[in-house]
């Protein structure tokens, strides 16, 4: 089959919606692993060249996952806010009740609305399927940079392969 013959339909897909929220849930279990792996006052303030201490990159990560499904189920789409960290615990209370609502307004979305064109935040144009990968992408980045610290903290990341 050409390229030229290949389906363009809206409707078809690569994989079902199920199977992204799990891979995407997988990445937010392993960050919150990381998360959870940092002493409080490192995850608050430690930094290696310049970058945000990973405490300001998990509220990043807040910001944008659940707002995001807001957005797409609503089509409210709430300020992007960065606000600073209070906490470990603080932190991961939130994490997990993104989690949660990921999770509820995922099965309020019909996997037909993925080919959507919408504007995210106001700011970012793109398909649906784009702007969730950013997203996941983003958390992915930036857990990466969580590694760094850790490591440069003597601290062993928990193993990237381990999602459950």
């Amino acid at each position: 089959m050409s390229a030229a013959t290949l389906p363009t339909s809206s409707s078809a897909s690569i994989f079902p919606a199920a199977a992204l929220l799990a891979h995407w849930q997988g990445h937010r279990r392993l960050t919150r692993r990381v998360i959870e792996a940092f002493p409080e006052k490192e995850l608050l303030e430690f930094s290696v060249g310049n970058m945000r201490p990973f405490g300001a990159l998990a509220m990043e990560l807040i910001s944008i996952g659940e707002p995001m499904m807001q957005g797409f189920v609503t089509g409210q789409w709430n300020k992007l806010d960065h606000p600073a960290p209070e906490s470990k615990a603080a932190i991961l209370t939130l994490w997990d009740a993104a989690t949660e609502s990921i999770d509820r307004l995922w099965s309020a979305f019909p996997s037909e609305r993925f080919d959507e064109t919408q504007t995210a935040f106001g700011m970012y144009p793109g398909k649906v399927y784009d702007l969730l990968f950013y997203a996941i992408d983003n958390e992915i980045h930036h857990r990466g940079q969580g590694y760094v610290y850790l490591r440069a903290l003597g601290i062993a990341p928990p193993p990237f392969w381990e999602r459950e």
